[in-house]
């Protein structure tokens, strides 16, 4: 590169950048992080020109994150975008994130549910008005279809609480991942479509109500899912360990890691091997193979 033509302030960098995010039509969830990110450095530089950040700059940002190590690693990712995307468009010559290092960040082994917590978690559901009167009558079973959905499919809760009734086909879910916009069909057991059929009301979304904003559908179920889980007595439960049973089930038996990143939505099959490898069943044959090769025939 010759030189940089055009100095941008690093308010108009980021007003440029979320334009172009907004344009790439990414989910909404993904834009609030990007406009949080965005805030940031908008409130730290200014009309400062964004040539001038440097990476020590950068690291200060990093150092005041108060934020959990894979949620600070996730911003780092979006900060170094941002300044890739200076690049490309000629406004600094090099990126001063790309010489920071990414935070640390450990990742717990996946631990997916069992059958007999299963039991538990869909017999609370069904009981949670018993435990929660004031929660609305058509609850419990909204409540249970959206519970077996997630563990049959593998979507997260904000794209379960999202879903279409037109995207159910012939016992399938249709998917159009939000991070990785790629279509996947899943198929569903019966039991799961009959649940979801009997809280079919006729609305455009099964869960969502088209009321108030997606973010605050999302954390209301996000809440009574809490409930459930306290009520089946599961302290560590979450609405992600359905992602894993669903995930470590098909690992389990035989399924590639590569299907189940694609099933999964993930961008690259990397974030699946960190979650996920544990659980292969080719990786565990060989493990097992390798253990039995050592003992005596004798």
């Amino acid at each position: 590169m010759d030189g940089i033509a055009i100095i941008k302030t690093a308010r108009e960098a980021v007003e440029g950048f979320l334009s172009d995010r907004e344009a790439m039509k990414l989910s909404d969830a993904m834009m609030r992080k990007y406009r949080h990110m965005g805030a940031e450095i908008e409130t730290l530089f200014s009309d400062r020109p964004i040539g001038s950040i440097t990476p020590d700059e950068v690291r200060a940002m990093r150092k005041h994150w108060k934020l959990a190590a894979i949620t600070a690693q996730k911003r780092m990712e979006m900060l170094r975008k941002f300044f890739s995307f200076c690049v490309d468009a000629e406004w600094i010559e090099k990126s001063p994130a790309k010489l920071v290092k990414m935070p640390p960040a450990k990742y717990d082994p996946t631990l997916p549910f069992t059958d007999q917590e299963m039991e538990k978690i869909l017999w609370a559901a069904d009981l949670i008005r018993e435990a929660h009167p004031k929660i609305p009558q058509e609850t419990p079973k909204k409540l249970k279809a959206l519970i077996l959905l997630m563990r049959y499919s593998g979507i997260r809760i904000s794209d379960a609480v999202m879903f279409r009734r037109e995207k159910l086909k012939d016992n399938k879910l249709f998917l159009r991942q939000e991070k990785t916009k790629h279509p996947v069909w899943v198929p569903l057991p019966e039991h799961v479509v009959q649940a979801i059929a009997a809280r079919d009301e006729g609305d455009e979304y099964f869960f969502y109500r088209n009321v108030g904003k997606p973010k605050s559908a999302i954390t209301e179920w996000q809440q009574r899912l809490k409930l459930v889980y306290t009520m089946a007595g599961i302290k560590d439960g979450h609405s992600h360990r359905l992602r894993d049973t669903f995930s470590v089930e098909l690992l389990q038996k035989g399924v590639s890691l590569e299907t189940v990143s694609m099933l999964l939505g993930h961008t690259s099959i990397k974030t699946t091997q960190k979650h996920y490898a544990p659980w292969v069943k080719t990786r565990q044959d060989a493990f097992e193979a390798a253990v039995k090769g050592t003992w005596s025939s004798s």
